[in-house]
């Protein structure tokens, strides 16, 4: 037996409206409508059960409510707590979100912007592998409202929210430095977007700031699941590091077992600090100092600046970058034992 779904006929004969009348309550435009006929109306929808179709509803308005949200790696605490403070604001104003995990990989990245706008999704926030960047020119034809998380693309007039990363890396150098350190290593994934260049950068100038060469055999950029090769022979040098920077957490992650596997003790032989805050830093021993970026107030940031551009609050293509401040949080690991 088949059971046929109730229709928009159906609830308005139910609460003795007309369908136009049910159509603006369903879309929320009931400001003048009389209390005892949205009574009646959502009696109508709740006895027979009725589920507006969300793709109808979307061609009508030209609106899907849904956002489609992509991000280079859903493994770094970074990406879930962007992802989560973005379906927080969506969720405060009746939009959906789809959350794709990009890889960093841009054949997997092109996917799901083919997919998202099959969907008809109102708008993107990526954060960006960097390497569509004609697909990402598309989207700006296509007028769809676009937001970038985290890196820039210098050449595209897309909004950026971002972390000032050179500060960063200039504060997390200038802090080791501060405890008497001169041979700092930098472990980092590979330097190719500007998140990361940026970071490099920073404990570059901090180095030369204070007269201090910058070793390139104490510094590794690439792939880090080659770290269990490489990290050794960079602590095995002559004249080994003495403190050590961890590019972002996933490295932090990959650094930590190489230590122990080597009885490395911390701070004592390798002062150790990382970008992210990840969440053990506080009860690991020894606690583990970290440079942080606010990634919830960025990914509301995102949200808010995304919906503004969908709701024409905002000028589409209109070349803003928004920075945030790092923040150091100094614990055991930095520091120098008395």
């Amino acid at each position: 037996m088949i059971i046929k779904k109730p229709t928009l006929h159906d609830v308005a004969s139910l609460a003795s409206v007309s369908q136009s009348t049910v159509s603006q309550y369903l879309n929320g435009r009931y400001k003048h409508m009389g209390k005892e006929t949205r009574r009646r109306i959502e009696h109508s929808i709740n006895t027979l059960q009725y589920k507006p179709n969300a793709v109808a509803r979307g061609l009508k308005q030209k609106k899907t409510t849904t956002i489609g949200i992509i991000v280079a790696n859903i493994l770094h605490r970074f990406s879930t707590q962007v992802s989560r403070a973005i379906e927080d604001i969506c969720h405060q104003f009746e939009y959906h979100a789809i959350i794709c995990n990009a890889d960093d990989d841009a054949k997997k990245e092109k996917k799901y912007i083919d997919m998202l706008k099959a969907k008809q999704v109102d708008g993107f926030i990526i954060i960006p592998t960097g390497l569509n960047e004609d697909l990402y020119k598309d989207l700006l034809e296509e007028r769809y409202p676009l937001i970038f998380l985290d890196r820039k693309v210098e050449a595209l007039p897309i909004p950026t929210v971002s972390l000032k990363n050179k500060k960063a890396g200039y504060e997390a150098a200038t802090h080791l430095l501060d405890q008497n350190h001169r041979n700092i290593a930098y472990i980092s994934s590979p330097l190719t977007v500007n998140t990361r260049k940026e970071r490099y950068q920073g404990y570059v100038q901090a180095l030369e700031n204070a007269g201090i060469e910058v070793k390139e055999e104490y510094v590794f950029g690439g792939d880090i699941n080659q770290l269990n090769h490489t990290l050794p022979d960079i602590l095995e040098k002559n004249h080994p590091p003495t403190a050590l920077i961890c590019g972002n957490d996933r490295v932090l992650k990959n650094v930590l077992p190489i230590l122990k596997k080597r009885d490395i003790s911390i701070p004592q032989h390798l002062a150790l600090l990382t970008f992210d805050e990840v969440e053990f830093s506080e009860f690991f021993t020894p606690t583990i100092t970290t440079i942080e970026q606010p990634a919830y107030e960025m990914g509301v940031q995102a949200a808010e600046l995304l919906l503004q551009r969908i709701n024409g609050k905002a000028e589409q293509q209109r070349e803003e970058t928004y920075e945030f401040e790092p923040k150091l949080k100094v614990r055991e690991s930095s520091l120098l034992k008395k």
